[in-house]
């Protein structure tokens, strides 16, 4: 049981470390620029989640992910970086990133509101989207809504 319990230690250390070599702060990182998008794409909020596909709390994230993408499509979006892919180093490093996992909530424009760094339940992520002023419809509801009013003004 000992073991067990030292090689899973040393296992989660080797992984810690892994992942701070992978996303090394340097004193001279620049601060990300939001992309340029076509004025005809209408820019939502954003919230980016850096982890890692290994990684066993971003594991116990990826539903809650594909479920806040699915459920709140169109009203807000939601972007995974495997930051330990060699292509993804940059933007690990962009963000400042300390931790896997790390999300950043961004209002519409690209400004930075909010970060937190490990496992975040799907209602605190909703709580914190409140807490920063934002009140939002699941997609389905604004569908309901936009039929509803449809059918009230035949």
């Amino acid at each position: 049981m000992k073991k067990v319990l030292k090689g899973s230690l040393f296992l989660i250390m080797i992984l810690c470390l892994f992942a701070l070599s992978a996303c090394d702060k340097s004193d001279d990182v620049e601060k990300p620029v939001p992309e340029a998008k076509s004025d005809a794409v209408q820019k939502l909020p954003k919230l980016l989640d850096l982890g890692a596909h290994e990684c066993i709390p971003c594991k116990m994230m990826a539903p809650i992910l594909e479920g806040l993408t699915k459920e709140y499509e169109g009203v807000f979006d939601v972007e995974f970086i495997d930051v330990w892919q060699p292509e993804n180093k940059e933007k690990a490093r962009a963000h400042g990133i300390r931790s896997i996992p790390t999300q950043i909530f961004f209002d519409a424009s690209g400004k930075e509101l909010w970060r937190h760094e490990g496992f975040i339940s799907r209602e605190d992520i909703l709580k914190a989207w409140k807490e920063l002023g934002f009140t939002f419809k699941t997609a389905q509801q604004e569908n309901d809504a936009s039929t509803s009013a449809a059918a009230e003004s035949e």
